[in-house]
Order: C-alpha cells, then structure tokens, then sequence
C-alpha cells in the first residue's frame, strides 16, 4: 500500500504536533503509512516558538526540541520559503496531496479603532514582537525607544512580554536570542515607565500567573498597582473565579502592598480603563484614557462601560496588544468575524481533503500545548476520511514524493529544505557561542538565503 501524502502548510506548534500525530498514528497501525511535507513561507521552522515567544523565555522555546526529532523522521520533510497563493496556490495542494492541513496561524491583529492610531509611534505587538525576534518580515518596524513614557493596551500575556522587554537591562538581554538590531536599540532605550491598560478589571484579565508574578524578578523595576483597583473585588468574586484568576489577584494584591523605590524603572497596570484618542502632530504625543464601569449582562458577561470620564497621558509609545487575527488564505473559505477557516472537527468546510488545525481553526487562544490537543482532533478527522475514501484516493506514483519536491522547486528555485534550515541553523548557534548565547539569528531574507544556499 502506498503511504498517504500529507501536505502541512505552517511550521509552528500546530503543525508540528500534526505531523508528530500523523506519524504516530502510522507507527501504530499496520495499515497505515504516511509522508509528510511541511511548507513553511519562512526559511524557518517553528512559527511563533521562534518569532513570538519572547526571547527571555529559552524554557518556552525548549519545545523546539520536539520539534527538531519529528523532524528527523525519514518520513518528514521541510520545505521553506514557500507562499501559498505565491508560489504554489491552494487547489494544486489539494490535487497533488491526498491532504492538506493549514496551520498558519494568526498572522494579523485586531487594531483598536480609535483616531490616532495611525500616528508614527503607535505600533502592532505584532510588529514589535516580530521586530525584537528577528522575524524577517519586521527588521526595518523598529520603534522610537527615547521617550520616558510607553503605554502597552492589552492584558494578555504579549502585554506582559512588550512591557518586560521594554523595561529589562539590556545586558540581561544580552545573553538571549533577542535580534541584535532590537538589543541595539534597547540599550540607549529611554522609557522609564510602561503603563499596561485594560478595559476590564483585575478578574477578567487573561495573564497566566508565571508570567505576571515573574515581573517581580526584574532588576531596577517597581510594579505598580493601585490598591484601590483592587478594593471591589469581593470574597464572593474570588469565589467564583478559576484557578488562574484567583492566583493573579493575590499576585497583583502582593505588587499593590510594595512601596515605589526611587530611580526604578515602572510597570504600571491601569484596569478599567481604555484608550479614547492617540494624539499628537506627526507622532505620538499624548494619549486620551477613558475610565470605565464594569456591567453584567443577563448571560452573566461582563464589560466594560464608558463613565465619560477623561484622561490624558503625554506618551511617545503606543503598543496595542488586544489579540492576534487570522488573516484570508486565497482558495479557501473565512470567516471574517471570527477570522478563521470555517470548519467542522478540522475539515475545511465545503472541502474533500483540506484541513485547519490552530489559531486559524478556533481562534487564538490558548497556550502552545493547547494545539497538541487541537491537531490530535484534526488528524483523527483527517484518517478517518482517507480510510473511507482510500479505494478512491488519486493513483500516485511511487516516485511521486520525488515528483512533488522537484515540482517545489520548479516553482520556488530558492526553496529551503531540510538541510539548508540545518545550515541555518548551525550557523546561527556557532555565531552565539561565543557570546554565551543560544544563537544569533539572521535579521533578513537575504542574509537567511545567502547562509543556506552559499
């Protein structure tokens, strides 16, 4: 029999924990064979691991390590530097692959519709992550770091990495995998004060605790919190609140006892509160806050409610951080309100052998272990319908993988394959080593495609 060919568009978590699923399920069953291609836009594997998490987060990016022994199976292989709707467009996939399953993720925001936000200095986390994390797309997105003031809008765990980022020695950062155009910005960085806002109150932010409590690590940096944002939260509040929730209160309750030390560097949380107006001629000057109330609804939702109350905060740095957004992938269906790939269990809507797994499947929530879960459900869906369809599956050749990469290749001749990401990649690791870094990683296109291919 032979095996089934599976196309994996998106090398990061999701993807990657669909392909370790696909070659398991093969590994489990006599009947079942499998070859996996995984195209990636990058020359980079691993998604987000590599340009989202933060750079001080090395344990976070430890995942990569699975990553790197799914890739290692023979049966695997890494394709970079592939567009889809570019290069290669959705229904050759689809007619060339026995299936295709998207994993590409969010690759847009969720802008914060107010006037101003257009202003040079008002910026997408997006950006700025992809910026300090030497995603290729954002070398030249770097941001004007000499003013004392920044405000991050947002109260999520991105908030948090922008707003750390913002306020850590550099030297710190120095030991890290940060882009080394973003660590030569940061060093004569001027903000002294990182103001997180968030509509919502304390109960209804969407940090996870390891990442609030470990603000209290940084050197030289206060953590401010108004004891009175935290006054109306009552025992039966807390009651009724998850986990998380309950550990982040006492958290912010530990921040908000500490007394300013003077000459510290501040991160300071503004809850219930939420940006009117970004002003300024040219450039961010100042920014207009609203106070708001927090009203419950009769299915028990809570938001956020304007008071008319006004605020304005001189400012040279905005940071908008209020959620990640899929974006439309050319051939296949979106929908635009919840910026995902309509689907059920996995299969793409309207589709015969097309297939989302992550973000762009359910949205982007979660942790990155989320996904493992979420690609587990896809690849169930994706075997049981190949079984049913086997008898009718397309006659390929079996010299066909070979037919595919060459057909790759025929369309992207710079394509990156296994061998050359691993040439990256020692070459990035080699250039760290000397300065007790993880790697130095290639800024640019260029330099990433000048390393592979000599």
């Amino acid at each position: 029999m032979r095996p089934y060919h599976v196309a994996i568009v998106g090398s990061g978590p999701s993807g990657f924990f669909a392909a370790s699923s696909l070659l398991k399920a093969a590994d489990a069953a006599e009947d079942i064979d499998v070859a996996v291609d995984m195209l990636e836009m990058l020359p980079t594997p691993w998604g987000l691991v590599r340009s989202g998490v933060a750079p001080d987060h090395p344990k976070i990016k430890s995942i990569s390590k699975q990553f790197e022994k799914t890739a290692e199976d023979p049966r695997f292989r890494f394709f970079g530097n592939v567009v889809v709707g570019e290069h290669v467009q959705t229904a050759e996939l689809a007619e060339r692959y026995d299936a295709v399953v998207y994993a590409i993720g969010a690759q847009s925001d969720r802008a914060l519709n107010i006037p101003g936000e257009e202003l040079q200095g008002s910026v997408a986390a997006v950006d700025f992550v992809g910026w300090y994390n030497a995603h290729p797309n954002f070398e030249e997105a770097t941001p004007d770091l000499s003013g004392a003031r920044a405000v991050v809008v947002g109260n999520g765990n991105v908030a948090l990495d922008v707003a750390r980022i913002l306020v850590t020695d550099p030297d710190v950062l120095g030991a890290t995998d940060i882009a080394d155009h973003a660590l030569e910005s940061l060093r004569p960085c001027g903000v002294e004060e990182v103001v997180i806002l968030g509509r919502r109150g304390p109960l209804q932010t969407a940090f996870t605790t390891l990442e609030l409590r470990e603000l209290a690590d940084l050197d030289g940096v206060d953590v401010i919190v108004d004891p009175a944002q935290l006054e109306g939260i009552t025992e039966e509040d807390e009651a009724a609140a998850d986990k998380t929730t309950k550990l982040n209160i006492k958290v912010l309750r530990d921040y908000a006892a500490r007394a300013p030390r003077p000459g510290h560097r501040r991160i300071v949380f503004r809850f219930m509160t939420s940006p009117i107006e970004i002003k300024g001629d040219g450039r961010v000057q100042s920014i207009v806050l609203g106070r708001n109330e927090l009203v419950t609804d009769a299915n028990g939702r809570v938001s956020a409610k304007d008071t008319g109350e006004r605020e304005e905060l001189p400012v040279q740095l905005v940071v908008r951080s209020v959620g990640y957004r899929g974006v439309p992938t050319p051939g296949l269906p979106f929908d635009d309100r919840t910026a995902t790939i309509p689907n059920a269990v996995g299969r793409v809507e309207g589709s015969r052998n097309e297939y989302v797994v992550g973000w762009i499947k359910r949205g982007p929530t979660g942790v990155i272990g989320t996904n493992k879960k979420d690609s587990q459900e896809t690849v169930d869906t994706l075997l049981a319908d190949l079984d049913r369809a086997k008898d009718g599956l397309a006659d390929f050749p079996d010299d066909h993988a070979d037919k595919l990469a060459d057909w790759l290749a025929s369309r992207q001749p710079k394509l990156v394959t296994s061998a050359h990401w691993q040439i990256i990649d020692r070459h990035e690791r080699a250039a760290g080593e000397p300065h007790g870094r993880p790697r130095v990683k290639l800024p640019n296109l260029a330099e990433l495609l000048r390393i592979s291919h000599g």
